[in-house]
């Protein structure tokens, strides 16, 4: 079997479990990860899973190889140029990134190399982001003739509009420590340090109560497209469902006593 045979045998999202956190990993290295159609298939068909899965707290998102993930798979864009074609991959592609916002568990990306594109798209719709110093970023589609529409979206829910604009209308890349300050991302690492980094923080998340970060993530994008009075009654009715729950109400009573956190009972 040829090197390249074996590499199509291979799975193009894999998933592993390791005291509750998840991590899933694009597994197309050769293609820098790009997002084909039957990549984002399997992406969704991962996340779809675990979010009826409560043994997972925290999910990971990483990228096989050299890259995070270059966008989508320009070839095969290429192939199929009808409008049905286009607007069932983008369909696609705006399903996989609404379902990394509405599962409860939170989702880290994990970035090395490179993310332009839809895969820049993919660390701004995670809802947190380590980088290594060395990363890249960009919404490079306007280089080829096509401007990010989608990766926008994301976008521009991360980064302020006129830095945003920027990245969109020129293509430019941002290291890492630009992306940061744009606020792009959470943290920026040595690459020694990034599974490191990345596993100290999904700890930490998977140590609190899962079915009050379930409640936070939910209310967390619902209120940011709120008006302000709609937003409050939202999170009223939010810390009312989480005050009502077994977890919140040992944890204020251990407060209360000055007693330890006691062991939380789950979503």
């Amino acid at each position: 079997m040829t090197a390249a045979a074996h590499l199509e045998d291979q799975p193009l999202v894999t998933r592993n479990d390791e005291d509750g956190i998840a991590t899933i990993t694009l597994n197309r290295p050769t293609k820098f990860n790009a997002l084909s159609m039957a990549v984002l298939e399997a992406l969704l068909s991962e996340l779809t899973k675990l979010e009826e899965d409560r043994s997972v707290r925290v999910v990971v998102l990483a990228g096989e190889g050299k890259a995070f993930c270059a966008g989508h798979d320009l070839k095969e864009m290429r192939e199929d140029t009808s409008r049905e074609a286009m607007q069932a991959l983008f369909g696609k592609c705006s399903e996989v990134m609404l379902k990394i916002s509405q599962i409860p568990q939170p989702v880290i990306a994990r970035v090395h190399g490179i993310a332009t594109a839809a895969g820049c798209q993919l660390v701004a719709t995670c809802d947190l982001a380590i980088a290594v110093e060395e990363a890249r970023f960009a919404t490079s589609g306007i280089n080829v003739g096509l401007f990010c529409s989608t990766p926008m979206v994301a976008l521009t829910r991360n980064v302020t509009p006129k830095k945003a604009f920027e990245m969109l209308v020129t293509g430019d890349f941002l290291d890492a420590q630009t992306a940061l300050q744009y606020g792009l991302i959470n943290h920026v690492v040595p690459a020694e340090k990034l599974d490191e980094t990345v596993m100290d923080m999904a700890r930490k998340i998977a140590s609190k109560p899962a079915v009050s970060i379930a409640y936070g993530k939910q209310l967390f994008y619902k209120q940011l497209e709120a008006a302000r009075a709609a937003a409050y009654d939202m999170a009223a009715e939010t810390m009312t469902c989480n005050m009502l729950t077994e977890d919140a109400q040992a944890g204020v009573d251990a407060f209360i006593a000055k007693q330890p956190m006691p062991a939380w009972k789950g979503r």
